[in-house]
């Protein structure tokens, strides 16, 4: 076989060695988009994966960074401080409200089991259990009962569970998850604003838009049991877990954030009176407001007859579920489930109840 010449081995030299680095050059290309592919899916998912519990085991206000957005919000006249506002990880609407839930009935509802925790709502005579273990996924489902629409609210890092009316001065509205956080807690957003109201759960108002500073009404709930809520309310209607997303609804994402004393973002003030993540029931009228500890009631205190700015309410404790509810209430008293953190931060006046 002839051998190449001296012309012919150099050419191919030049081409061998010039196709390295379009190899390397292609390679790089795709390792680089792998990457930013890798980052937007995690965006995606958001804190679902971030609070996995069989992936971080401690958490402090530093695990993820407490960041100012670029929002798709109009933030110029926020009633609340920009520097408290943070993104929360997900995305505008990254963690779907649902808006046209689905029901089953108790007995169709196998999928809980006797100790899973739902947020119990009856109203207009139709009784109706939402999962804890579906709210922690979604945050808010958009819901009617009867004539009356609703909003089921739950902020996963607050534990903290809130109804509202849907109805407002411009008409009945859905909502949805901002993706913003204000003291630890959910930022939802208003779909039919111009522009879009932020609303704080736990101030019950909305902090921009064009409904800033509009109260919204929040309605009786329960933070209970599923065995006990439905012994109660045996016709019962159950949020079916056939949501039209994709979720592991029997693990929760956020079973190593409660294992631990810490949190993962900010608040702008705290209370050494009760430990951080102490369950409270909050209790509150447009003068006062005063919280009730789990940890300060025992099996022989079932009833508890109270008054706050005179109006007079009883509370129940159930020892079984572990919970605290309102079985009867004068007008103008409002209730909401949370962790002291959140209590406190936005009621930095409260009282605490002791025995």
């Amino acid at each position: 076989m002839d051998q190449p010449s001296e012309t012919n081995q150099t050419k191919l030299i030049e081409n061998h060695s010039s196709a390295v680095p379009v190899k390397r050059t292609v390679a790089t290309y795709f390792l680089r988009w792998g990457v930013i592919l890798t980052l937007c899916a995690a965006s995606a998912f958001g804190l679902t994966h971030l609070l996995d519990s069989n992936n971080q085991t401690e958490f402090n206000s530093t695990t993820i960074q407490a960041q100012q957005p670029s929002s798709p919000f109009e933030l110029q006249n926020l009633t609340v401080p920009r520097k408290e506002v943070h993104g929360g990880g997900p995305p505008k609407d990254g963690i779907p409200a649902i808006s046209k839930p689905q029901f089953i009935s108790a007995t169709q509802a196998t999928y809980l089991k006797p100790e899973d925790r739902v947020i119990g709502v009856h109203l207009e005579n139709i009784s109706r259990a939402y999962p804890i273990a579906i709210l922690n996924y979604h945050e808010i489902i958009n819901d009617k009962i009867g004539k009356l629409p609703i909003a089921v609210s739950y902020c996963p890092l607050c534990d903290s569970a809130v109804v509202f009316d849907r109805r407002l001065k411009n008409g009945e509205r859905e909502f949805g998850v901002s993706g913003l956080l204000f003291n630890s807690n959910v930022l939802m957003y208003d779909r039919k604003g111009k522009p879009e109201s932020l609303r704080s759960q736990m101030m019950t108002q909305a902090v921009s838009g064009e409904s800033v500073n509009e109260h919204l009404k929040t309605l009786p709930l329960e933070l209970t049991t599923w065995k006990s809520w439905k012994t109660r309310h045996p016709k019962t209607e159950v949020l079916s877990n056939q949501t039209g997303h994709h979720r592991d609804y029997s693990r929760s994402p956020y079973a190593g954030y409660f294992q631990s004393p810490k949190l993962m973002f900010p608040v702008d003030k705290t209370d050494k009176r009760l430990p951080a993540k102490s369950p409270v029931l909050g209790i509150w009228t447009s003068k006062s407001s005063r919280a009730y500890s789990l940890a300060s009631f025992t099996e022989d205190q079932t009833n508890l007859k109270q008054t706050i700015d005179g109006i007079p309410f009883t509370l129940h404790y159930e020892k079984e579920s572990n919970s605290l509810r309102i079985s009867q209430a004068g007008p103008g008293i409002q209730t909401v489930y949370s962790l002291w953190l959140a209590w406190y931060a936005f009621h930095t006046d409260t009282e605490i109840y002791s025995q």
